[in-house]
């Protein structure tokens, strides 16, 4: 077969380009730090990377879930033991108008005007709210849980009057509850809760001292009751800690396996960059020694 001047000049411009063009990709991977620049330059490794980031945008916002929920089971933790406090105030005050036979009708009437008193901010916290959500009204629409001229609960309820819960989705498979309804730290709006038990003592200190040995009772029987809502809001707060922990783990180890599959070794970039561009170099060479221009050349 006969091999042409013009073959050989076309073999080796094919090769030089070759060579330049695995230059340039080379070049432009040490200029972004990434091997994939374009679909086409790994579709097996696009797509890899594309499941990744799907998975670390699941991830993150799984993260910010945890995020809300805690920050609204501490509210919560908060305002049930600032509201325990003033439950045990108004146990205090009880106990006092019930041991005190002969306390003066002007005494009396001071107790029941600071329960009275008592009775609005502990209603006043539970309507306490974060990000204009009620903490205690379940997924209520609303922007309280509690009506605060009547005590009446006026949060998110079923269809039987059973609670509705508020949770979030923690993880793919996990869905954790990150509040507690006022019924449950409550009471019974339905019956006699925390409110209405507060304001009747208020009226008994006065009116039927002799009904306050029951109405503690009732009282000690809602104090327990806030603190097992207490209780459970810090289980569930550790629950979501305890996620948040794993979801942090998770996404690191996205991250790796996002850099696994996107970003360059960059010692081994530039020793492979070198390598092309001195085989480059040597090309050039090569090709010159072996077209050498003709007077044609020079006649064109």
């Amino acid at each position: 077969m006969r091999i042409t001047h013009r073959a050989v000049t076309q073999t080796a411009l094919l090769g030089l380009n070759g060579n330049l063009a695995a230059v340039a990709k080379l070049q432009q991977q040490l200029t972004s730090g990434k091997q994939i620049s374009a679909p086409s330059d790994s579709p097996t490794d696009t797509n890899r990377a594309m499941q990744v980031r799907q998975d670390r945008s699941a991830a993150q916002q799984y993260a910010r879930n945890i995020t809300d929920g805690r920050s609204r089971l501490d509210a919560a933790d908060t305002a049930l033991a600032t509201m325990a406090g003033q439950v045990r105030r108004v146990r205090d005050l009880t106990v006092q108008g019930l041991n005190s036979g002969s306390m003066s009708t002007t005494s009396r009437q001071a107790i029941s005007i600071e329960v009275g008193a008592l009775r609005q901010s502990l209603l006043a916290m539970a309507n306490s709210s974060i990000n204009g959500r009620p903490l205690f009204g379940g997924p209520t629409s609303g922007a309280t849980a509690y009506d605060a001229a009547t005590g009446d609960y006026v949060g998110a309820r079923g269809a039987g009057g059973e609670v509705v819960e508020t949770t979030r989705r923690i993880s793919r498979d996990e869905v954790a509850r990150v509040d507690v309804t006022g019924p449950e730290a409550f009471g019974d709006p339905d019956g006699e809760d925390l409110f209405a038990l507060v304001a009747k003592i208020a009226d008994d200190v006065v009116a039927d001292p002799d009904q306050l040995s029951a109405d503690l009772a009732g009282l000690d029987a809602a104090l327990d009751r806030l603190l097992g809502a207490g209780t459970a809001v810090g289980a569930r707060s550790a629950r979501l800690e305890a996620a948040g922990q794993v979801n942090a783990d998770q996404q690191l180890a996205l991250r790796s396996q996002l850099a696994g599959v996107e970003d360059i070794d960059l010692a081994k970039t530039i020793m492979d960059l070198n390598q092309r561009q001195v085989g480059y170099q040597a090309a050039l060479q090569a090709t010159a020694n072996v077209i050498q221009p003709t007077l044609v050349d020079f006649l064109r």
